[in-house]
């Protein structure tokens, strides 16, 4: 039940942080935004570890680890995100995320030697094809140089969201607890961060208004400080590749989002493409009664 509770609300809670992303681009620089929100996500977390003193030091040895899961999931992966939302509708940001279920299965396997299951990947291949037909006609129509550079920064994103998922199991296996790992990692991208805004003389623009601010405290309190604490518990329980189908149940929260608020209108091939995400989710989280007793 525990894990069905970390699913559901990474799933809920990430799905809904596409909006937010959207808003904050725009006036204020990319790197900005960015430092903004792992900023105060740090300062939100190492305050509140501290006052509840559970917040240790971890170890030389751990150090270099931290920093890597500090520059793929609190820094480049977002640097990446941010700027292809220039190029790309949030849907389709979603869509290329999903792959995450894949390149965390091909990352475990080359880091870790876990073997890739036909059960993983039929799930992913279910859930790529169900979102292809979500966003169908946003992948196929227009596709311009603009676009490809979307799509090609979205994928980098992807990757070194995947390569901070090995860093965090690494360091859940070294015995450094997700919270404790999140607020020095968080600590750590905003220094990566204010370094990058110092060397490349980027201009700190202030939230220019309140829509902006509160989709800055969304994203840096729920969207971070408890999203990344949920994926990464769930991570810990579950491994990586099966805690990553999260991310292909994002852009469906997104759409439902979508249709409340922006008026989407669903379609036999949005039905199909929701089914077929849906089927991929039961397919991987799936026990015979035997493995369930195991």
């Amino acid at each position: 039940m525990q894990n069905l509770l970390l699913f559901l609300a990474t799933v809920l809670i990430w799905g809904s942080t596409w909006i937010a992303i959207a808003w904050q681009v725009g006036p204020v620089p990319v790197l900005v935004s960015v430092f903004y929100r792992f900023g105060a996500a740090a300062l939100i977390l190492l305050l509140a570890l501290a006052a509840l003193r559970r917040l240790p030091v971890p170890g030389w040895r751990d150090q270099p680890f931290i920093l890597a899961q500090a520059l793929c999931l609190f820094s480049l992966n977002f640097l990446c995100f941010y700027s292809a939302a220039g190029h790309l509708p949030s849907g389709l940001l979603s869509v290329i995320f999903s792959l995450a279920t894949l390149y965390n299965a091909v990352n475990a396997r080359i880091f870790f030697g876990d073997r890739v299951t036909a059960r993983t990947l039929l799930a992913a291949l279910l859930g790529v094809a169900g979102l292809l037909l979500l966003f169908g006609q946003e992948i196929f129509v227009h596709l311009d140089g603009a676009t490809l550079k979307g799509v090609g920064l979205a994928a980098l994103g992807t990757l070194f969201f995947s390569l901070g998922n090995m860093a965090s199991r690494r360091n859940s296996a070294a015995g450094i607890a997700p919270l404790t790992a999140n607020a020095w990692g968080m600590a750590y991208g905003a220094a990566v961060l204010l370094g990058l805004i110092a060397v490349t003389a980027t201009p700190v623009v202030a939230p220019p208004d309140g829509r902006y601010l509160a989709a800055l405290l969304y994203l840096a309190v729920i969207g971070s400080v408890v999203g990344f604490t949920t994926y990464l518990m769930l991570v810990a329980r579950i491994g990586s590749s099966r805690a990553a189908y999260t991310t292909v149940l994002f852009p469906v929260v997104a759409l439902s989002l979508s249709t409340l608020f922006e008026g989407y209108r669903w379609d036999a091939a949005g039905l199909a493409g929701l089914a077929l995400t849906l089927l991929g989710n039961l397919v991987i989280f799936w026990r015979r009664p035997a493995e369930a007793g195991a």
